[in-house]
Order: structure tokens, then C-alpha cells, then sequence
């Protein structure tokens, strides 16, 4: 193994103030065992519990490294803000609630050596999560490899390897909402995934709630495909098509039957008038989800703002080995 190749972790932090201890404690033990160089960046996304003041705590180790930002962000918004002050040739994510083990890390950092990856991605064997989190999940799997084309199994899980150089690439987009391992495989020749351990959450709940999930599939959406807005374009000709072919057919109807007939159907009409209102206004709500997203990239406002990076004194940023 080639201890001169760097290790960074990245871990956003945001109101795990009960997970924090439990973590450095499993975290420091297998780091130090694989031998090589190492920090870890704790990314503070804007908590409101004591968690930044557990993370400085955190400062007497040599090796670790707090970034604080000054809001919420969002979990991949804040990763981008560690990405940016990474030092390590191999950087790898991790989730702060402990349903990623530790433990799994060496593994990941042997594939991507041994077999030369630019991304190793995981898949959690018998997920501890519900089932309100599970099938959404594979809803999302499926629709993030029709995206990227990349056949990988599991997109959700946080615990990801990066070499150095496509951290850097990703850092240079300056994309806004955009969705981190998938934006991963674009500049990436080889990826993989494998299969590791997962846990019960060590404490606390999470912190995606259904509207977060619904924002961040529709990241994955926006950020690498206009199948919404082709969609609405096809299916805005075939309603048009059976508009048109419905009112010829009433027409008709009406000159074989007669008014009276015709009159009998004005529910039937209302029925379709709402259905088409109803899609219209879909529609908007898609392409208003795209010009914002637009509007939101030409402003070229800041995705995250660092508040401060802890140490202050530089010279204390140091890895051990």
C-alpha cells in the first residue's frame, strides 16, 4: 500500500451533536491503523445544537480540521465547501450518524488502489432504513441510471471515494443543485461500487425530510437531462391531437344525434377541461422549477459561504502518519 497517497475526509455535519463523539471515537482507530497520511474535515452546515462546539473540540487531535459555514446549505452544498480545502489524493464522504461504518473505509481506499478507480461508490447491504425511505430510494436509483447512463446500484449512500483530480473538476463546475455522485461519474473513466455494512442511526433523526428528497431527485433531473420539459412537449402534442380528435367526434355526434344528445356529455367535457387544466399547470411548475434553477445560475451567487476554516494558525493544520 502506498502510504504517500493522501487521505481527506469529508463529513458535513448538521444538528448530530449526539453522534459526534461516538463517530471520532471509531473514526481515529481505523484511520490511524491503515498507516498512511490522513485529515478529516468536519463540515458545520449551519447547526443549531452544540455541535460546532463539539467539533472545535475536536481541534486537539492534529489531524482534523472544522469548517464552518454560516447557514444551512444543504448536506451537498456543504460537502462542495470541503471539497474546496481538501488536501488528500483520495477523498472520501461520510455521513456523521454512523449508518456508514467506519470501518468500511480501508475497503473502499484497497479498491481504488489496487484497481485504479476514479470513483467507488457503495451499496448498503440490509439497509436499517424504513420502508418510506427505502422505496423512494429505489425509485431514485433507477431514474439516476437512466440519467447517467452508469449502471450503479445504490446512489443514495454517502460513503464515496474520490481521486483528487475529479474533486477538483467537480469543485470547478460552480454548479448550483446539482447531485454529487452522479455529477461524479461525468468526469470519471472508471467507476464502481461495492457492497458494505449498514447500521441503525447512533442517535437522533434524520435530517431529509420528503421535501428535501423530492428537491434533491429533481437536482438529479435538472442538473442532467430535459426529459421533464420533452415530456411535457410529446405530451402537450397528444393531448392537443385528442382534443382535436375528441371535438371532431362530438361534432359528428352532434349532427347524427342531434343538440340534445350532445348536451348530456357537458360533464364529460368538464371532466377533460380540468384534466388539461390541471396538466398545464404541471407543466408551469416544471419549467418554473427549470428558470429558477436558471435564474438561480446566472446570479452566480455563492453555493455555500465559509465562515471560518478552525485552526486558524496554519501551521497547526497538519496530518499524522
Amino acid at each position: 500500500m502506498d502510504k504517500k497517497m493522501m487521505i481527506s475526509l469529508v463529513i458535513p455535519v448538521y444538528n448530530e451533536e449526539a453522534n459526534l463523539a461516538h463517530l471520532i471515537e471509531r473514526l481515529r482507530p481505523v484511520m490511524q491503523k491503515m498507516g498512511r497520511n490522513y485529515e478529516i474535515i468536519f463540515v458545520d452546515d449551519g447547526s443549531r445544537d452544540n455541535s460546532l462546539a463539539i467539533l472545535k473540540s475536536f481541534l486537539i487531535y492534529p489531524e482534523v480540521r472544522v469548517v464552518e459555514l454560516t447557514r444551512n446549505y444543504g448536506q451537498h452544498a456543504a460537502i462542495f465547501s470541503g471539497f474546496s480545502v481538501v488536501r488528500g489524493d483520495i477523498v472520501i464522504t461520510l455521513d456523521a450518524d454512523l449508518q456508514n461504518p467506519p470501518e468500511e473505509i480501508p475497503h473502499l481506499v484497497r479498491v481504488m488502489e489496487e484497481e485504479d478507480y476514479d470513483v467507488v461508490g457503495t451499496i448498503r447491504k440490509e439497509r436499517k432504513d424504513s420502508f418510506l425511505r427505502t422505496f423512494p430510494s429505489r425509485i431514485i436509483n433507477g431514474i439516476t441510471r437512466k440519467m447517467t447512463k452508469v449502471n450503479m446500484s445504490d446512489w443514495g449512500c454517502m460513503l464515496r471515494a474520490y481521486r483528487r483530480n475529479v474533486v477538483e473538476r467537480m469543485v470547478n463546475c460552480h454548479e448550483h443543485s446539482t447531485f454529487i455522485p452522479a455529477l461524479a461519474t461525468y468526469f470519471s473513466k472508471k467507476v464502481t461500487e461495492i457492497e458494505v455494512g449498514h447500521e441503525e442511526r447512533y442517535a437522533g433523526e434524520s435530517n431529509y425530510s420528503l421535501r428535501k428528497l423530492i428537491n434533491l431527485q429533481f437536482d438529479l433531473v435538472s442538473s442532467f437531462s430535459e426529459f421533464p420539459l420533452k415530456f411535457i412537449m410529446f405530451a402537450g402534442i397528444a393531448m392537443a391531437f385528442l382534443g382535436i380528435s375528441f371535438g371532431i367526434l362530438l361534432g359528428i355526434a352532434r349532427l347524427v344525434y342531434g343538440a340534445h344528445w350532445a348536451a348530456q356529455g357537458i360533464f364529460t367535457l368538464f371532466a377533460i377541461l380540468f384534466a388539461f387544466v390541471g396538466f398545464q399547470f404541471f407543466a408551469l411548475g416544471v419549467i418554473g422549477e427549470y428558470i429558477g434553477r436558471i435564474y438561480r445560475e446566472v446570479r452566480k451567487r455563492p453555493e455555500y459561504m465559509i465562515e471560518r476554516i478552525y485552526p486558524t494558525d496554519e501551521n497547526r493544520r497538519i496530518c499524522i502518519s
